[in-house]
């Protein structure tokens, strides 16, 4: 164990014993002459020798503080060097946490635009749909699918998660136009279970609604069922922003025109220590441009009328 003299006093000595001068020590560590001249004396009871001389005519080191005061200096340079290096890393990292959907079908393809509008930060994102702790100093940043802003984080509204059937053109030329929301009864869902069915199917046939068992293949991931239905494999229940490319492409197509709208909403997440780092700034003004350019006039109802994409709560 370290038998070390108090450091705040020693961090006034090294400051005086550099200036050769109280008043201009206090100057610079904003503090009084007074408390510099405390905490001079402070350190020389613990230590039990002098390491100024005082005369009228202002201060000198004696032998002793000439012996210390360059190694203290170069232990405080040292220091000032490990910390500038953690400050540095800090600033030119950006660390994200997404779920997986979000990162996947979101994040993945875009990226790359933010990378080319702050070639200084080094973006790591992580995958992950479990909660995260932000105390842990372990993320900048996260986006979350959630019911409600949490009270301890600055949480933006992203979107909401409006939900329908979609399914590959191709697939559906097998079987019978789809006219009414029952019909679909009919069709291989996949994930059948899914709620998502249910709060569709609840929505768009007004209650006469009867959940029906069968035979299907089950995902636990919106990304692996929204695959799963551009290879022709079945209808699937998604959220179409999530799906923009694809829809675009052709390789999905919705049924009907009813729009569910999930509980859960995308929200952008941090900590308030974090609001006002310029990496963090940087990213957050981006993302909302982005969602907003990529929704444009929202034909699927994730924006709320009047909140919009980087509404802080």
């Amino acid at each position: 164990m370290r038998r070390l003299p108090p450091l705040a006093a020693v961090r006034v000595f090294e400051a005086a014993a550099r200036v050769g001068n109280f008043t201009r020590a206090a100057e610079e560590l904003g503090m009084t002459q007074a408390a510099v001249s405390y905490q001079v004396k402070l350190l020389e009871e613990r230590l039990g020798v002098p390491l100024f001389a005082r005369s009228g005519r202002g201060i000198a080191l004696t032998d002793m503080g000439r012996r210390i005061a360059p190694q203290v200096t170069a232990a405080f340079d040292t220091l000032g060097d490990a910390f500038a290096a953690v400050r540095a890393e800090n600033e030119s990292i950006l660390t994200i946490t997404a779920p997986r959907t979000f990162a996947t079908n979101w994040l993945a393809a875009r990226l790359g635009s933010f990378q080319l509008a702050r070639p200084d930060l080094a973006v790591r994102l992580d995958v992950s749909d479990t909660m995260t702790d932000f105390a842990t100093g372990e993320f900048d940043l996260g986006i979350r699918g959630i019911s409600k802003p949490s009270p301890d984080l600055v949480s933006h509204f992203l979107m909401r998660m409006p939900v329908l059937p979609l399914a590959n053109p191709a697939f559906l030329a097998n079987y019978p136009p789809v006219t009414r929301p029952e019909d679909l009864l009919a069709l291989p869902r996949l994930s059948p279970a899914d709620d998502w069915w249910d709060l569709w199917f609840e929505t768009a046939m007004e209650g006469a609604y009867e959940p029906r068992e069968r035979p299907a293949v089950r995902f636990d991931s919106q990304v692996l069922d929204g695959n799963a239905a551009i290879a022709g494999h079945g209808v699937a229940i998604l959220s179409p922003p999530m799906w923009l490319p694809a829809i675009a492409a052709g390789q999905l197509v919705p049924l009907g025109d009813h729009v569910a709208h999930y509980r859960n909403a995308f929200w952008l997440v941090y900590p308030e220590n974090k609001r006002n780092l310029a990496k963090v700034r940087a990213f957050r003004e981006w993302l909302f441009d982005d969602v907003k350019t990529a929704l444009g006039d929202d034909p699927y109802g994730a924006l709320v009328p009047g909140v919009g994409a980087g509404q802080a709560v």
